[in-house]
């Protein structure tokens, strides 16, 4: 517990630090790219201070310069260092609104131009939809985790609907990104941080195309069932 307790100390400073750097670069950032180019040093940092080393495989499956929905599978809260610091491509989150509340730290997800969702209000909620749908007609990518919060026991959970009424409203593709081995460096239910390797697989985007917010239930099942099987092959 004593190297977690100093990688939790560095976390936190260098939380502060690049927090405070993404804030000052977002007034001079109309679109946001330079705080998220930050905030990957910020996850490398934190990476590097915890000695978790990532792959990645499969980046030959997605075009930097064209528009997607990331959908990655949530085992721990290492899941977002290893996706800002290793995903070489700009995407804003969709994350849950309690993050823009802590100090600091929610000043510059805002900056950054990431997009709040309440999972308590549902009005509020198809609201934020609605905005990272618009963004993603102007040309953003999207990144979210469409099990909604971290699995418990490292299995892939079931999906909420949220994320596929954006996908199909904006006829963009979904990428399904398929993380490993970030449970056994963090699991929900510790505060202990293990070092270890980390692997991430980039799936080949599935068209959004011809699916409507009727049939989002048969796109919802077809990509679970790319990630689980990516996620088993390996697991």
């Amino acid at each position: 517990m004593i190297r977690t307790a100093y990688i939790l100390l560095w976390i936190v400073l260098t939380t502060a630090f690049f927090s405070v750097a993404a804030i000052i670069s977002s007034f001079f950032s109309r679109t946001g790219d330079s705080v998220h180019i930050i905030a990957g040093i910020w996850a490398r940092s934190i990476l590097m201070g915890s000695r978790v080393h990532v792959r990645v495989n499969g980046l030959s499956n997605i075009d930097p310069h064209k528009s997607y929905i990331y959908m990655a599978n949530h085992q721990s809260n290492f899941d977002i260092p290893v996706l800002l610091g290793h995903l070489p491509v700009q995407f804003r989150w969709l994350a849950k609104a309690e993050l823009f509340k802590i100090p600091v730290f929610g000043r510059a997800m805002r900056g950054a131009g990431y997009v709040k969702i309440d999972r308590f209000n549902q009005n509020s909620a198809f609201e934020s939809i609605n905005e990272a749908a618009q963004k993603m007609k102007n040309g953003v990518s999207v990144m979210i985790f469409p099990e909604g919060t971290r699995s418990i026991d490292g299995r892939i959970k079931a999906f909420k609907k949220g994320g596929f009424v954006m996908a199909v409203d904006s006829g963009v593709p979904i990428v399904p990104v398929v993380l490993r081995g970030t449970w056994t460096i963090m699991a929900k239910s510790s505060l202990r941080i293990n070092h270890g390797d980390v692997e991430m697989e980039i799936a080949e985007p599935i068209d959004t195309i011809g699916y409507s917010r009727e049939t989002k239930g048969d796109l919802m099942d077809k990509v679970r069932s790319a990630i689980r099987q990516d996620f088993n092959e390996a697991g």
